[in-house]
């Protein structure tokens, strides 16, 4: 525990991929012996796993379309934000505001820029998403998830830092497991989910999929699929006519362990979703979400797939036929799956809540230190060339 007992401040978007990563922060900064406040929005207030030890101060957030009321309306939201975080910050005093995307980050971060309070941005996709781009320019220091990141102005590299996406403990003390037992008598253990409430192109796609493996896979199957309310019956059917044993459910209270237990995962390809996939070693089939802002979950893929520990499939092109190939491909072979995850593994960042509290902790204290600095000449470079 530090000497020193700071104040941070957490500003994320009221989804799971925002906040996911700033309680994993929360709790590292905390066990350091700091105070940590959380500011979001009315949703983000409501997303499950929050530390009970971290405060929420709900701030108002509007989005900034188009529409000449609408722009109106969230300016206004805005700056009623910034004003209620620059009370909070009078009071709560941070030596940082620690910037996780998503609108409702933003007044906090406008405001700590006013109060000449330091700033961090924390980007987890391969895209900087809209808030993070508006804010890049104005804040101390960017940190990323990926060594390659998109929309990210060539200029400002050389305050970016290559921290990782931080995962949850419970995952990442997964990491240290051996992959499970794959042979070709064992069950071939299959985890499916589309994210918080599941995705129904999944719950069309899998069953039938899994049903045109060869009988050497198929007879060996065991599926554990999150599905949406309304599909859970439909998709239970479908496993039902296809004698494949199937676990659903709306919502898993202990993903971990049934990641820990897989063979193999197909879903979507949100950030924190690869975080833990490549924390802890498994091999995927991704299908990243179309309507995903700037495509970010396709550039989200490149990566793991490069690297051999996932394969992707375009949504337009995920056919129960073009699954069934792409599983046979990877899983027909032990050998070709137990790889898949150790290239997986290879692509985790397992200290990255660690690097990025220590980054946090450099502002009021030590100067900002450059251990963690990525090679500027060579991402610049990379930068310039997805800028063209």
């Amino acid at each position: 525990m530090n000497a020193v007992s700071r104040h941070y401040v957490l500003a994320a978007g009221g989804t799971g991929g925002h906040l996911i990563p700033a309680f994993a922060l929360a709790v590292e900064l905390e066990r350091r012996g700091h105070h940590v406040a959380l500011v979001t929005d009315e949703r983000g207030a409501k997303i499950p796993g929050k530390p009970d030890f971290l405060p929420a101060h709900v701030l108002p957030a509007g989005r900034l379309g188009k529409n000449p009321v609408a722009l109106w309306k969230g300016l206004r939201a805005i700056w009623q934000g910034r004003a209620m975080a620059l009370r909070l910050f009078d009071s709560f005093e941070p030596s940082c505001v620690i910037g996780f995307g998503g609108y409702p980050a933003l007044p906090a971060l406008l405001a700590a820029g006013a109060a000449k309070i330091p700033t961090v941005i924390h980007e987890q996709n391969a895209v900087l998403g809209r808030v993070n781009r508006f804010l890049a320019k104005r804040v101390d220091a960017i940190a990323t998830a990926y060594g390659e990141v998109e929309r990210l102005d060539a200029k400002l590299w050389g305050k970016v830092h290559r921290v990782g996406n931080p995962v949850r403990p419970e995952v990442l003390a997964l990491r240290g497991e051996p992959f499970p037992e794959f042979t070709e008598d064992s069950l071939f253990r299959v985890l499916v989910t589309g994210g918080s409430q599941g995705a129904s192109i999944l719950s069309e796609v899998v069953p039938d999929g899994l049903a045109m493996l060869p009988p050497a896979l198929r007879h060996r199957l065991q599926v554990t699929q999150q599905c949406r309310p309304e599909d859970i019956e439909a998709v239970r059917a479908r496993y039902a006519a296809h004698e494949i044993p199937a676990e659903l459910g709306t919502y898993f209270e202990d993903m971990q362990g049934r990641l820990a237990a897989a063979h193999l995962f197909v879903g979507r390809a949100g950030a924190s979703t690869i975080a833990e996939l490549t924390a802890v070693g498994r091999p995927a089939i991704l299908i990243p979400l179309p309507i995903a802002t700037d495509d970010h979950q396709a550039a989200n893929t490149r990566e793991i797939v490069a690297a051999g520990g996932a394969r992707a499939i375009r949504q337009t092109g995920f056919t129960p036929k073009e699954l069934a190939k792409q599983i046979q491909t990877m899983a027909l072979h032990p050998r070709t799956l137990s790889n898949a995850a150790h290239a997986a593994w290879n692509c985790g960042l397992p200290n990255a809540v660690s690097d990025l509290a220590d980054l946090v902790e450099s502002f009021g204290g030590e100067p900002i230190m450059d251990i963690l600095r990525v090679d500027t000449r060579a991402t610049a470079a990379s930068g310039q060339e997805q800028l063209a």
